[in-house]
């Protein structure tokens, strides 16, 4: 497979934030499949509207963090990205880590987001699941195959929001999780060096 077409998968996998079935044993409560479908449907119409719209690069990824925190369960994210890390830190060292996290995310793959371009992703279907909702999702961007996304959505945080993603398989949290541990263990564990490195990283 040309190494383009990986490139472009491998963006698309976690540039929805860039968001495991096993995260955590979320309740469904009252989400309804349609809503988690919308919601899918938001994202990508929100982001397709940042796109087309002629901002500057940085005004772009302010709108893709503010999509982020609006469509995202952040706090959720943040700390399966943490790992174990985050049982021991402070409820100030996670408000602060979930605040750099979700910059770090939005810079990391929003400055990617112009390969959507000329693309489409168009929803499929979706169906309960333990934790809420899956809903699959076909992306095609230029020059590629169409491949399968999947958005976990739940209300876990009060309202319907997604908690990961997947592309074809690959738990992309999961990838963020093992990522975030790399920066960790390069700065020998010490979270509040991670928190002001983040802002600077992506």
């Amino acid at each position: 497979m040309p190494n383009n077409v990986l490139n472009r998968r491998q963006f698309v996998s976690t540039s929805f934030a860039g968001l495991a079935a096993t995260l955590l044993p979320l309740p469904a409560f009252a989400l309804t499949q349609a809503e988690a479908t919308q919601l899918v449907n938001s994202v990508v119409a929100d982001i397709t509207r940042v796109i087309d719209s002629g901002k500057s690069e940085n005004a772009m990824l302010r709108d893709f963090e503010r999509i982020f925190v609006e469509y995202g369960d952040v706090p959720i994210m943040a700390r399966y990205a943490l790992g174990v890390e985050a049982r021991s830190a402070s409820n100030a060292q996670m408000r602060q880590f979930t605040k750099a996290f979700q910059g770090y995310i939005s810079r990391k793959y929003g400055r990617r987001f112009r390969e959507f371009i000329g693309g489409e992703v168009t929803v499929l279907n979706a169906r309960k699941i333990k934790a809420g909702y899956e809903v699959r999702t076909s992306v095609k961007l230029r020059g590629s195959a169409p491949f399968e996304v999947t958005f976990l959505v739940s209300d876990k945080s009060g309202r319907g929001k997604f908690f990961n993603m997947f592309i074809e398989g690959v738990n992309l949290l999961l990838t963020e999780r093992t990522e975030i541990g790399a920066l960790l263990d390069a700065r020998k564990g010490n979270l509040n060096q991670l928190i002001k490195d983040l802002d600077s990283i992506g």
